[in-house]
């Protein structure tokens, strides 16, 4: 097994930057420091009374605005507040708080507790429940998780509540959408400037919008129904810039798994991460939504990137509510700055047993593996099943090791069944999925990224080597605890299944 890692002086690592800013700086001097006197001093006394000075007046020129980045801007409106500063807590009015099977009964349960056993929730058309990770098992307990969700918003009268009753037929259930972080996006949740929490820790997916998104525990979820307001510390920023070309063998995958393995898993601990950039301006939304997702995997509290065209195209047919961007200042304090020249980075993957363990692809190759999963909130969207597609379509070969597709949602396993192929002459992508011998795509759900019932689809109930679109590799993270995970970008993975053996695409794609 292949065990070399990226340099940190890696050639892709362009800079880090400190902007020398006093307020997170230990080296800078004390405010109250008294300065060391020079020997020299003269012992004659000029004065025993300080010169009398002309009387100070008010400065007339106004008040002295402090610049901000973009996640302490959103802080300052939901609290309605003219300035903040890193490091303060504040009170934060919540736009949308959204949770699913997994946390949503703890959440309700801890609501009821403190609010009262017939307490409403703050705004029932600012909840979102969103059933997606333990669907599709015969698991009573998961079952009855969906069934409390579904108790507690038909007596809420919750708007939007994506329920699924029929777990044989996921077509059948109009309402079922599938992970939530995908789903928040396709049905409009996602709006720049606005707060949006969820119990999930990758709730932090929709900083792809403009927006502030992280994830919290069940207590505060249960306290933000009740009240729509948490208690928040105001992070720090980390400012993530990425010029250059992108390569047709990169995705986003491949970025945040460099920065990650620059930073380490707990290099933005607390911290918000804001990536911008040529290279991120010519990014899709789903690709956006890529990078902000695994800004937890390095400990970040949110990630975020800026609103543009590209954004408001997407939002055109998703939300008629209004909703206003906001932008860092020019003049933002960043606690440090990171610069990366994308066009000169190669395809990566993160090794077991951590997201932070990265190494180029093509080091990799000796790695014989028994499995490539494609799906999850990282790597189950549309684009990221046509970027498999592509692959296997330049080689026109079968995969060689079992290929196991899991859509993120319903629209995304539609997309998969009737969207052409670019360059394949009408095909879909579960036509050439078909043709290259993978599994038959899944019903659209979280599926094995987190382990889950032992019946779950594709999960690992035994040890085994998995190439994975999936955001995290800890032991026993897709089932066994022996399983080896190696994360990478669907055209790392599609590859992999080509050949058996972690792969570089540029194999395939060159």
């Amino acid at each position: 097994m292949a065990s070399s890692t990226i340099s940190p002086h890696s050639t892709f690592f362009i800079t880090k930057k400190d902007p020398g800013l006093s307020a997170f700086s230990s080296s800078s001097p004390s405010p109250f420091s008294i300065p060391k006197c020079k020997k020299s001093i003269s012992k004659k006394i000029v004065s025993v009374m300080a010169p009398q000075q002309s009387e100070r007046r008010p400065a007339t020129t106004g008040s002295v605005k402090t610049a901000l980045t973009m996640t302490e801007k959103i802080f300052a409106r939901a609290s309605k507040k003219p300035q903040l500063i890193p490091g303060e807590n504040v009170w934060v009015n919540v736009d949308i708080l959204m949770t699913h099977d997994v946390c949503g009964p703890g959440s309700i349960g801890i609501f009821k507790k403190e609010f009262g056993q017939d307490a409403k929730v703050w705004d029932r058309e600012k909840v979102v429940i969103i059933p997606d990770h333990y669907i599709f098992t015969k698991d009573e307990r998961a079952n009855r998780n969906v069934d409390i969700l579904r108790d507690f918003c038909n007596e809420q009268n919750i708007k939007y509540f994506y329920d699924i009753k029929d777990l044989g037929n996921f077509k059948a259930n109009p309402d079922y959408k599938g992970v939530c972080h995908v789903a928040l996006a396709q049905e409009g949740h996602c709006r720049p400037g606005e707060v949006l929490l969820g119990t999930d820790s990758h709730t932090c997916t929709a900083g792809a919008f403009g927006q502030f998104a992280t994830g919290i525990g069940n207590t505060d979820a249960g306290f933000v129904l009740g009240t729509g307001k948490l208690l928040l510390k105001v992070p720090p920023t980390l400012r993530f810039v990425m010029d250059g070309e992108m390569p047709d063998y990169l995705q986003a995958k491949d970025l945040i798994l460099q920065i990650i393995g620059e930073i380490s898993v707990a290099g933005a601990t607390y911290k918000s991460m804001e990536f911008v950039g040529t290279t991120v301006e010519s990014l899709t939304m789903e690709e956006r939504m890529t990078l902000c997702n695994m800004v937890v995997e390095a400990g970040g509290k949110n990630g975020v990137v800026p609103a543009d065209s590209i954004t408001f195209k997407y939002l055109e047919d998703k939300t008629t509510l209004p909703y206003e961007p906001v932008y860092s200042d020019a003049q933002a304090r960043f606690l440090s700055e990171y610069r990366f020249d994308i066009s000169k980075l190669e395809p990566l993957v993160a090794k077991p047993h951590s997201p932070d363990n990265r190494a180029l692809a093509r080091e990799c190759k000796d790695v014989k593996i028994d499995r490539v999963y494609i799906g999850s909130c990282t790597g189950g969207k549309t684009e990221d099943f046509m970027a498999v597609a592509k692959v296997f379509l330049a080689s026109g070969k079968k995969v060689k090791v079992p290929t196991f597709l899991v859509p993120a949602t319903q629209k995304v396993w539609m997309d998969v069944y009737t969207l052409p192929v670019p360059g394949s002459g009408g095909k879909t992508c579960a036509q050439i999925f078909e043709e290259a011998g993978c599994d038959t795509p899944a019903s659209p759900s979280c599926g094995a990224c987190l382990g889950g019932p032992k019946d779950t689809h594709a999960r690992m109930n035994e040890p085994m080597v998995c190439v994975s679109t999936t955001n995290r590799n800890f032991p026993g993270r897709m089932g066994h605890k022996e399983g080896q995970i190696y994360l990478a970008s669907p055209y790392t993975a599609a590859a992999s299944a080509l050949t058996g053996f972690v792969t570089d695409p540029r194999e395939f794609l060159q």
